[in-house]
């Protein structure tokens, strides 16, 4: 099932109207929980669970002598979803085994908390699968970005303050073997 903003916004429109302070949603693919705040609006917390895109197996379709959207078939058949270009960026700069954690919803990508603060992550750091590593602002809500992976920080792919439409490649990591 996917949402439209229409569909959040009507949502969240539904929960101003009703008395309840507390939302809590959980499917296979994330984790909801909207608070009431105490000035009115309300406060978030969300965990996606998106399978990370693996850049091994389309680069390997590649090597073989597989055309572009031969690997990108192969990606989605796995379960991947492919980056922005529609091609995986592990693959394109030779570095295989890359995992790419992408953006579970379009908006804008973050890589610190707020203006000023230090980043979640850089390059090099050990992430584990539940490390936050970045929040993608949409409709004015902070969706937390997980590493989906224990391993190491091996490229951010994103601009600070960028948008990135949903399923662009927003890190890379190199997963622990």
């Amino acid at each position: 099932m996917d949402l439209s903003n229409d569909d959040v916004a009507e949502i969240l429109a539904l929960l101003d109207s009703l008395p309840y302070d507390e939302l809590d949603v959980e499917t296979p693919r994330f984790r909801l929980t909207l608070r009431r705040a105490p000035g009115g609006g309300w406060t978030e917390e969300s965990q996606v669970r998106a399978e990370p895109v693996v850049a091994e197996a389309a680069s390997r379709a590649r090597a073989a002598g597989a055309s572009a959207a031969a690997a990108d078939a192969t990606a989605a058949a796995s379960g991947a979803a492919a980056g922005p270009a529609g091609g995986d960026a592990a693959g394109e700069d030779g570095r295989d085994g890359l995992v790419a954690v992408t953006a579970p919803l379009p908006g804008t990508f973050y890589r610190a908390p707020r203006p000023g603060a230090d980043p979640y992550v850089r390059e090099g750091d050990a992430v584990s699968p539940d490390t936050v590593v970045a929040i993608v602002e949409t409709m004015k809500l902070m969706n937390s970005v997980h590493a989906g992976t224990a391993g190491r920080v091996a490229r951010i792919c994103a601009d600070n303050g960028e948008f990135t439409p949903l399923g662009t490649t927003l890190l890379l990591i190199e997963p622990d073997t």
